[in-house]
């Protein structure tokens, strides 16, 4: 049935509007939300262009080698002095760097406490915008905004923009990050574009940045967390990983972009940590644009339509074991997340395809190598592996309830 729904992915490519979604008319100009057309098309093709494209890519390398070394840096210094380290937040503090970085030409993940904020402040938008909402199926109830979502997502959605456009304002005024030079980052690159361009304007760039800061962020942190929870709850697993980082990179070595091709059981990990957790367990929904026949079935026209991408990781009908942890299974196997299998689509497929996903699978082999090329793990409080609390806490991403937390222990 999803193999004959993206074969009129023309058809259901638009998107349901929740509530959530709508304060500060984020709607209007997120490219994960708007409708299919002039301006969806102009930002698509500026976050492809400016943005994932390999071009781009390859030359912010830099970016991503220096601040995953930094990454391995801190491991090394916990490691050291027996520090505890939050899985999640050090990922995420990771990614936040990249992109603030490549963006802005400013690390934002320097500061812990800026970090921290940020995480919760992205993960609370997206907390909001998975939970159930009476005014996105009774219209009349939107005034009256009967759980307050859109009160906490109005004052969450100003906080991020205020970040945003501070930081647009002191470039538009001549200040620049010390040891940079126009052209250097993406903002320079928008702001130019913002000249040439009839369907984007400068009040635009903002909410594409939110729209790359809450989805680069949590979804490559949460993914890397769920890896690193399997890989210690499955000693064999991280063995046989760290065993390939040795053989192919060498001790004490850092990962490069370039060795990724070469870790076949480092992605076959990744693979199976995509299928069996994925960071997206319901797709962002879609709504058709008119009645269409899916399997024989009519959809009337503006139906929501929801991919189960939770439940096809674990179908039995799909995967033998689905519920075991079993990277080697993807050794043999042609089967990528790139969009093109139907049984392996984290980040969606056809024309709603995740633009970002190039650059989360980079990051996300790169950073889970800092984690176990050089180190083992240690529970925080001596728990077993076998009693790691793998519980799911479900919204419009799948994380766990409770972050882990572990001891970096040199191998």
């Amino acid at each position: 049935m999803l193999q004959e729904a993206f074969k009129n992915d023309v058809l259901v490519s638009n998107r349901f509007i929740a509530e959530a979604i709508t304060p500060q008319n984020h709607h209007e100009k997120s490219v994960g939300f708007l409708p299919v057309g002039p301006k969806w098309r102009t930002l698509r093709k500026i976050c492809n262009s400016q943005d994932f494209s390999n071009s781009k890519l390859e030359t912010t390398q830099n970016i991503r080698r220096k601040v995953v070394r930094h990454l391995a840096s801190n491991l090394e210094k916990s490691s050291e002095n027996g520090q505890i380290v939050d899985i999640n937040l050090a990922a995420f503090t990771c990614s936040l760097s990249l992109l603030s970085n490549t963006i802005f030409s400013v690390d934002l993940g320097a500061s812990t406490e800026i970090a921290v904020e940020f995480r919760d402040i992205s993960h609370t938008c997206i907390e909001e915008l998975g939970k159930p909402n009476l005014a996105d199926f009774f219209p009349f109830l939107k005034k009256f905004d009967p759980h307050g979502i859109r009160r906490r997502s109005d004052f969450y959605m100003r906080k991020l923009l205020d970040l945003c456009n501070n930081l647009i304002q002191q470039r538009l005024d001549g200040q620049r990050p010390p040891g940079t030079k126009k052209g250097d980052d993406v903002l320079d690159a928008l702001l130019d574009i913002v000249h040439e361009s009839h369907d984007f304007d400068i009040s635009d760039i903002p909410h594409l940045f939110i729209d790359l800061f809450v989805g680069g962020t949590n979804t490559s942190s949460t993914l890397v967390e769920w890896v690193m929870s399997e890989l210690i709850r499955n000693p064999e697993k991280m063995k046989k990983a760290q065993a390939e980082l040795r053989e192919v990179i060498g001790k004490g070595n850092p990962v490069e972009e370039s060795d990724i091709s070469r870790l076949q059981y480092l992605q076959a990990v990744v693979k199976e940590s995509f299928r069996i957790h994925r960071p997206v367990p319901l797709s962002v929904p879609r709504k058709t644009a008119s009645d269409v026949n899916i399997s024989g079935f009519i959809v009337p026209k503006d139906t929501q339509v929801l991919v189960n991408n939770w439940g096809m990781g674990r179908d039995p009908n799909l995967w033998q074991n689905p519920l075991s942890f079993e990277p080697e299974r993807f050794l043999n196997s042609e089967i990528d997340f790139k969009g093109r299998d139907f049984e392996l689509m984290p980040f969606g497929g056809g024309r709603r395809i995740c633009p970002g996903l190039p650059l989360a699978n980079r990051m996300v082999h790169l950073m889970l190598a800092a984690f176990i090329h050089g180190f083992d793990w240690k529970l925080e409080g001596g728990v077993s592996p076998d009693d790691l609390n793998m519980d799911e806490k479900f919204g419009l991403t799948l994380e766990k309830v409770h972050h882990l937390r572990a001891i970096p222990v040199p191998v």
